[in-house]
């Protein structure tokens, strides 16, 4: 189950957790995805997709 937004295609990048003591292990950091019931312009119906909230918000707009 890949964690990519279906508007945007933003995914999952990839950083470092720093410790105190300056260390550094690789992470990752994962988009904020929801499903949600979008509306389709070029079907006409609801369609649930995956959709960051970054997207979600530009939309409401």
């Amino acid at each position: 189950m890949s964690n990519v937004c279906e508007i945007c295609g933003k995914g999952p990048t990839t950083g470092n957790n720093v410790s105190h003591s300056m260390r550094h292990t690789r992470r990752r950091f994962m988009p904020n995805l929801a499903d949600r019931k979008i509306f389709d312009v070029k079907t006409g119906k609801t369609v649930k997709k995956k959709v960051c909230m970054k997207c979600l918000k530009t939309m409401t707009k």
